[in-house]
């Protein structure tokens, strides 16, 4: 799966389920249509086909994003798993309904319309603490941590998400320095229980494998996309009218939240990023904690965001949105028509698991 985006944006996704992660905050998007472009029709829930490129999206928090029954079921069998692994290992852990979730103190944020979204949150990456996802402990589970010594906690979290866990749901995975190892990481009693659930991640990636060259021939229609002179030309006037608003040098509809991202992660120190340590950089399955953040950078930085992401939203508004999604949905229509067959067995191949 390598050279295309897409391929692993999704083996990503695919995952990160089996763990039970948190995606990155920059992934999430506030509120958008509810119609599906003709892609999405086949890539499944979660999958996002828009200015920004195509990919399978994390769901972190609340949020708009809704799931099958199915898919409800299965998280119901994580949930009561982890709960019983739990109870062996000495802790209590009380199995929360999927159906309880997202109502944290980001649910009606994430309601908003994108433009309110971005005058309030900008992008909602640094404006918004993902690692604490709400102070109303609705969670059980919450409640049940915050009671135990700091010494117990650590152990708590250990069980739960594996020895790798640093707290607030985050999980740091050491690289391996490109060696091969058969080594099994432990991903405490969720990471079992979504495995028994979901597969195994090498199994998942062996699976999916089979679609490497949709998923590039994919990576090639979104950089058709791109090259539409429709979407040029837009993309030359959401430019030119971002740099009047006083935010010069963005070239692609994607540069804007990633400098906020890379900012930020600048400010957190964030691990994943080059930084050294044993066994490699680690690899963060879940989002920073601004506790340890210099609180002036960080609201200089929320004050950037927010007038980045209010000019950039007003200026894909106005002349860049319409036009990208007419090449977009006619594009994907000839593509669905040429790989008909290979995206059903893909739909089918994600609905059967």
């Amino acid at each position: 799966m390598k050279n295309s985006r897409i391929a692993l944006s999704l083996v990503a996704v695919l995952a990160l389920a089996g763990c039970g992660a948190d995606g990155s905050a920059a992934d999430k998007e506030p509120v958008k249509s509810d119609d599906k472009s003709p892609l999405a029709e086949y890539m499944g829930e979660g999958f996002m086909s828009g200015s920004g490129g195509m990919t399978r999206a994390v769901r972190i928090g609340g949020g708009p994003q809704e799931s099958s029954e199915e898919e409800l079921a299965k998280q119901r069998k994580v949930e009561d798993a982890t709960a019983a692994c739990m109870k062996a290992a000495g802790f209590e852990y009380v199995a929360v309904p999927p159906e309880s979730e997202g109502k944290s103190k980001f649910d009606e944020a994430f309601k908003l319309p994108p433009d309110k979204f971005a005058e309030q949150y900008g992008y909602g990456i640094s404006t918004i603490d993902w690692s604490k996802p709400g102070e109303d402990d609705s969670n059980p589970n919450t409640k049940i941590r915050k009671a135990l010594s700091p010494t117990a906690q650590k152990a708590y979290d250990k069980a739960l998400n594996g020895p790798f866990a640093t707290g607030g749901g985050i999980v740091a995975l050491p690289q391996n320095d490109g060696k091969s190892t058969n080594k099994v990481i432990d991903l405490g009693c969720r990471g079992k229980a979504a495995e028994d659930v979901y597969g195994k991640r090498d199994d998942k990636m062996e699976e999916f494998s089979k679609f490497d060259s949709l998923f590039k021939d994919i990576e090639a229609l979104r950089k058709r996309i791109e090259a539409d002179q429709r979407v040029v030309d837009a993309t030359s006037a959401w430019s030119d009218c971002l740099a009047d608003a006083g935010h010069s040098g963005f070239k692609k509809p994607d540069e804007p939240r990633d400098k906020i991202s890379k900012k930020l992660d600048e400010l957190t120190g964030a691990p994943g990023k080059g930084a050294p340590g044993k066994g490699g950089p680690a690899v963060v399955t879940g989002p920073p904690s601004f506790d340890k953040v210099d609180a002036a950078k960080l609201g200089d930085l929320r004050k950037e965001e927010i007038e980045l992401a209010k000019a950039d939203q007003g200026c894909k508004a106005k002349g860049y949105n319409e036009p990208y999604k007419k090449a977009q949905y006619e594009l994907e229509k000839e593509f669905v028509t040429a790989n008909k067959t290979q995206l059903e067995q893909y739909r089918d191949s994600v609905s059967e698991r």
